[in-house]
């Protein structure tokens, strides 16, 4: 058991002002020293990984699978980074003025604030903390208030790579108390949020009305499409990784399977004959891949809406136990997209499976949600997947795939309510540094 101090309005200027003071020597430092500065992070990480590890199991109940693929990604958000230095490109550009040069410089937007979910708290943190410092920002970390030891022990990390203070600052709290006052804070030029649909509009709303930039992932309503030439035995494999994955408990989690009649039957068969095969449990146990939800409350939700799904028509295909925080998989059919378990993001190890007529009506009901950022269809023609894939509204899709993809050199984020900007590569470093023209008049013009 851990304790955290909650941190109070002049905790959070004293860490806007030690970043505010360390972005100016830090925006300095040469190329080649952050590079280095990262080459000791990454080391440092590596040395941790146990430690890393057991706090993720603890706080997040992250099992064993998770956190390989956690893990392995954050190590690989800093490798890309350490490039990032020199992507920092800018441009030299004619004018219609005689002797005038005109020059424009990408730099560093300043500080920026990131706000992390329970759910990935090393990877979603980190995915923004790297690039920003990366850029020659300095940054302001706001943990879940579920999981607030991951940002101390990222802060941990930094600290022993030798960063210069104040590059990096945590405050812990709960979002209704200091959340507000984090987001308005006039110090910070941007906030990286990564949480909920309705937590992200709030924030939205609070630095629209100050002009503030924001960088918002959000909720997801993710859809997997099975043809009938597709594979079907595959799409029930990937299925269940896209579905079960730490619990439901992420973003691009699968909520919603869309087959036609022919395959129908077959894939349901397939998909709970697999389901039935996952271990549920300790997460500290290496063969379980279903650990407990994050807190009880989040359970007795998803019994809720299973019951009102339930209720509106739904069958149970596979009815899963709910002990405490853990949930068993759910599998329901005979849904439709505007049952509660289809149209909610559940966050959770339930699934629903959709009929659809044909290829057109999977691709209607795949966009009749409010939330867009990753789908999968499966098909044995590839061009045809890709041709879908473009009719899908969300910012990401997979064919022969299921929704729970990232690379960290690859764009990733949402359309619709699932959020605003991209992360990884150039996309990420366009959005946490700004431009600046400088023209200079090389003879007299006047």
């Amino acid at each position: 058991m851990y304790r955290y101090q909650a941190a109070s309005q002049q905790d959070v200027d004293d860490a806007y002002q030690a970043a505010q003071i360390a972005q100016i020597q830090w925006a300095k430092t040469l190329p080649e020293e952050r590079k280095d500065y990262l080459k000791k992070l990454a080391t440092i990480v590596a040395d941790m990984e146990q430690e890393i590890f057991d706090l993720l199991c603890e706080e997040s109940g992250g099992t064993k699978a998770k956190f390989a693929f956690e893990y392995g990604d954050t190590l690989k958000v800093i490798d890309d980074a350490m490039a990032y230095h020199m992507m920092m490109n800018g441009k030299i550009m004619p004018s219609n003025v005689l002797g005038k040069d005109n020059y424009v410089y990408k730099i560093p937007k300043g500080v920026i604030t990131v706000i992390a979910p329970f759910n990935f708290p090393l990877l979603l943190s980190m995915r923004s903390i790297v690039p920003a410092i990366a850029c020659g920002n300095t940054v302001v970390v706001k943990p879940s208030s579920e999981t607030p030891g991951s940002a101390f022990l990222i802060a941990e990390m930094f600290e022993k790579a030798g960063f210069p203070k104040g590059v990096i600052n945590v405050v812990a709290g709960r979002g209704s108390e200091i959340g507000d006052y984090i987001v308005s804070h006039p110090t910070s030029s941007l906030i990286s949020f990564t949480g909920s649909t309705e937590v992200g509009q709030h924030i939205g709303k609070v630095a629209g009305e100050l002009l503030k930039d924001v960088s918002l992932e959000l909720g997801g309503n993710q859809a997997m499409i099975v043809l009938e030439d597709a594979d079907v035995d595959q799409a029930a494999k990937a299925a269940v990784i896209g579905a079960y994955s730490h619990q439901g408990q992420i973003c691009m989690a699968i909520n919603r399977i869309l087959v036609t009649p022919n395959v129908r039957d077959q894939f349901i068969k397939s998909f709970v004959a697999y389901s039935k095969e996952v271990k549920v449990g300790d997460p500290t146990d290496e063969e379980v891949f279903i650990g407990p939800l994050i807190n009880e409350r989040q359970a007795q939700k998803v019994a809720e809406n299973l019951q009102a799904t339930i209720k509106a028509g739904a069958k149970v295909e596979l009815e899963g136990k709910i002990e405490k925080s853990v949930v068993h998989p759910w599998i329901l059919s005979n849904v439709t997209n505007d049952m509660c378990a289809a149209k909610c993001e559940m966050f959770a190890p339930v699934c629903s499976i959709i009929t659809v007529k044909n290829e057109e009506e999977a691709i209607k009901v795949a966009n009749d949600t409010e939330y867009g950022l990753s789908n999968s269809i499966f098909t044995k023609d590839l061009y045809k997947g890709l041709e879908l894939a473009k009719q899908l509204h969300s910012g990401m899709a997979h064919v022969n795939d299921q929704s729970i993809t990232h690379e960290p050199h690859v764009m990733f984020g949402g359309e619709k309510y699932s959020g605003v900007g991209r992360f990884n590569g150039q996309w990420v470093i366009d959005k946490f540094t700004t431009e600046k023209w400088i023209s200079v008049q090389k003879i007299d013009r006047y």
